[in-house]
């Protein structure tokens, strides 16, 4: 069978680091194309835009979407419009409704719509979601701080009007958490820190409730140096379970259960694995929550000014 052939659009940082290598490294898949204003890949033919991709190497079956998510939604519907399957980077786009209308235009045209989350692919997160079908949750407690020098170093798109800021990396806690805890889950309260010279906040501090009443209290913080934190401690009623190094790692009643933490090159090679089986069923897959939880954060916010923010 032949592999099915990949454009990428976008090759940033996260296309060099993860997507790539993992195409690579999937006998499945076959990287055929690349488009981006900025930058190139090795051993295709690369373009400007993606209406110059689509037009330069048109049998390409799939697009892989790695662009700020400010431009995901017409790069996606572009695809789509031309008979390509699409895979999008998270976070999807910058509004629900983009995001369901591309839903619709995938099933109209029976075409594979995966919308990924890396972090629901680390290893702890299957078994913590096993767990919660099991136990009840009474808290949950959320440390997600990161150095955005070191992970998204000179990107000005993520500072600016649907740039995200710090939910950015948060969106992936929120992935983790609307995976594994079985019921719905509400955005309560927020305080976003913005810089005074940015659109997007560098810090929040949040409120979440699920529908039976369990709080969640969640900090993410873009200004954090030394080691990275990534953690999501719950409380049940049978005793404390904890996620940490991103998902990468579990502890049930303190103990920590046997593996490794895993690394994002895993999470990657599970999300082409996954697009290739969808792509060979014409199925579609879209996990909307983790967006909708984002933006429900922005409509209970209060945003707080704080310093400047200095690249």
């Amino acid at each position: 069978m032949k592999p099915v052939r990949i454009g990428i659009v976008g090759i940033g940082k996260i296309a060099r680091d993860q997507h790539i290598p993992a195409i690579a490294d999937n006998a499945a898949l076959k990287l055929a194309a690349a488009a981006s204003r900025h930058a190139t890949a090795a051993g295709v033919p690369n373009f400007p835009s993606i209406e110059a991709m689509l037009d330069g190497v048109p049998d390409l079956d799939a697009v892989a979407i790695c662009t700020p998510p400010q431009a995901h939604y017409q790069a996606a519907k572009l695809a789509l419009a031309k008979g390509k399957h699409v895979l999008l980077e998270k976070p999807p786009c910058t509004s629900t409704a983009q995001l369901e209308h591309l839903v619709r235009l995938a099933r109209a045209a029976g075409l594979t719509l995966y919308q990924t989350w890396h972090s629901q692919h680390a290893h702890a997160v299957e078994p913590a979601e096993r767990l919660l079908k099991l136990r009840q949750l009474n808290q949950a407690r959320v440390t997600w701080k990161e150095d955005v020098r070191q992970w998204h170093p000179g990107q000005e798109w993520i500072w600016q009007p649907g740039g995200f800021g710090v939910l950015d990396p948060g969106i992936n806690a929120l992935s983790v958490l609307t995976k594994i805890i079985p019921e719905p889950i509400f955005a309560k309260s927020a305080c976003l820190y913005v810089p005074s010279n940015c659109a997007t906040p560098i810090a929040a501090d949040l409120e979440f409730e699920t529908d039976s009443g369990a709080p969640i209290f969640a900090a993410f913080d873009f200004r954090h140096t030394g080691v990275q934190t990534w953690d999501i401690e719950l409380s049940t009623g049978a005793g404390p379970i904890t996620l940490s190094a991103g998902g990468g790692l579990l502890s049930v009643g303190n103990e920590p259960v046997p593996g490794t933490p895993g690394v994002l090159g895993s999470e990657y090679a599970a999300i082409y694995r996954r697009f290739a089986e969808l792509i060979a069923h014409k199925h579609l897959e879209v996990d909307a929550r983790p967006l909708q939880l984002a933006a429900d954060v922005f409509l209970v916010a209060r945003q707080i000014a704080v310093e400047p923010f200095l690249p």
